[in-house]
């Protein structure tokens, strides 16, 4: 009897949407591959197209998509990606979603409201995602709304030294925007050796979103430098009555910090004005023209991103990115 052989090496292959080419060219250099190669068009009625040029069998596939607006047409185009991928043999799909849709939708405030965050990991799983590669969810428990592998990244690292490189770390007290996020805080305090934590106290009215009102701040602020944190900026509403809140109780600067950088209208004017020294957000989102201002710093996730694929990729150890505390 004759034997067969094959060669059954892995082979990485990355695709991307049309959301953020920026941030998948640089995840591509960093793995030393190629965005592969795509057809993909809008029908006149808004359908979404899109056909690989390379062939996909046996791959290990991971689809980059971002989910500036239009929100939902790139979660469909991503969704239809997917689909196209488990059509063509892909032996595993990886969805790389830098910045997860509809996070803020994670539960019921009120009766008759949907969890929408469940709904689109249950769509990528209906699709064929085997895993998710994320950065940052708004909250943590989402990964267990995925039937499959989730790996949170954290872009912690990357923030946390753009501070330490550029502010003295003798007289640095960080913020949370509210109570809840307070062991992100935490977390933030221990990788600047030790710093004292303070937290904004507010209140938010569920029925009118994007709006907040700011009380006051629960520990010491004042004539320190307050590095704001929180997971994401939209309208700027939140952060910019929060760096109010510390002026006018005796802060000296204050550094915003996200991840993610939505930086709706009007948050482009209200950060300029808000009094911030410096704003610093990662790429995980596009930052048009329009959305920029001086205060503003863009750091690149797409190290953190490309090193999560290879450890995915080669079986290795993603937690071993974050010193095993992730």
């Amino acid at each position: 009897m004759t034997a067969s052989w094959i060669d059954n090496q892995k082979n990485l292959m990355l695709f991307a949407g049309r959301s953020h080419p920026e941030l998948a060219e640089q995840v591509a250099k960093e793995l030393d591959v190629h965005v592969t190669p795509q057809i993909a068009r809008d029908f006149a009625n808004g359908e979404t197209f899109v056909r690989f040029e390379e062939s996909v069998r046996g791959s290990d596939a991971f689809v980059l998509q971002s989910f500036p607006a239009p929100v939902n047409q790139w979660l469909m185009e991503q969704l239809i990606m997917i689909d196209a991928l488990k059509r063509g043999s892909a032996k595993r799909i990886t969805a790389v979603l830098p910045f997860y849709p509809y996070a803020r939708q994670d539960k019921k405030h009120r009766g008759r409201e949907p969890i929408s965050a469940r709904l689109v990991a249950d769509m990528l799983k209906t699709a064929g995602a085997d895993r998710i590669i994320t950065v940052d969810l708004h909250t943590d428990q989402i990964q267990g709304f995925f039937d499959g592998p989730v790996d949170h990244m954290h872009a912690l690292f990357q923030l946390s030294e753009h501070v330490r490189a550029n502010y003295s770390l003798d007289n640095i007290t960080v913020v949370s925007p509210d109570a809840g996020r307070v062991k992100v805080a935490e977390k933030w305090a221990d990788a600047l050796d030790g710093a004292p934590v303070a937290f904004i106290h507010k209140t938010r009215d569920p029925l009118v979103p994007n709006q907040v009102k700011s009380h006051r701040p629960v520990g010491d602020v004042d004539g320190r430098t307050c590095i704001l944190i929180d997971d994401m900026i939209d309208t700027g509403g939140t952060i910019a009555e929060a760096v109010r809140v510390l002026r006018e109780a005796g802060a000296g600067d204050v550094v915003i910090a996200a991840t993610h950088g939505v930086l709706s209208s009007p948050a482009a004017e209200r950060l300029t004005a808000c009094g911030a020294r410096e704003v610093v957000v990662t790429n995980t989102l596009p930052i048009t023209e329009d959305k920029k201002f001086p205060q503003l710093t863009v750091l690149s996730i797409a190290p953190l991103l490309a090193r999560t694929i290879r450890e995915v990729f080669e079986n290795g150890s993603v937690t071993g990115l974050f010193n095993g505390n992730a």
